[in-house]
């Protein structure tokens, strides 16, 4: 079970330094550049669901704070339901 807890922290550690980078490189990084058409391939994924339920706020794009805050929530889940089993 300890195998599993540190994988879902590194797996959540990951995804949440993804959404930060791409963020980041959006803003310096041309939208045909390969490092950023990687990082929107991984993470664009994830922002859509998000992007068509939330209403626009103008310039300001709230989508990867809530993503952050998702995966956070999730990683607590799956570690306190598999400490449940331990």
């Amino acid at each position: 079970m300890v195998i599993l807890i540190t994988m879902t922290r590194y797996i959540s550690n990951i995804l949440t330094f993804l959404v930060f980078v791409d963020i980041i490189i959006g803003y310096f990084l041309s939208p045909f550049h390969p490092v950023r058409r990687v990082l929107d391939s991984i993470v664009r994924p994830m922002l859509e669901p998000i992007r068509r339920l939330m209403p626009q706020t103008g310039m300001v794009d709230f989508s990867p704070l809530v993503l952050v805050v998702l995966i956070q929530v999730l990683e607590y889940l799956i570690i306190a339901i598999l400490r449940a089993f331990v």
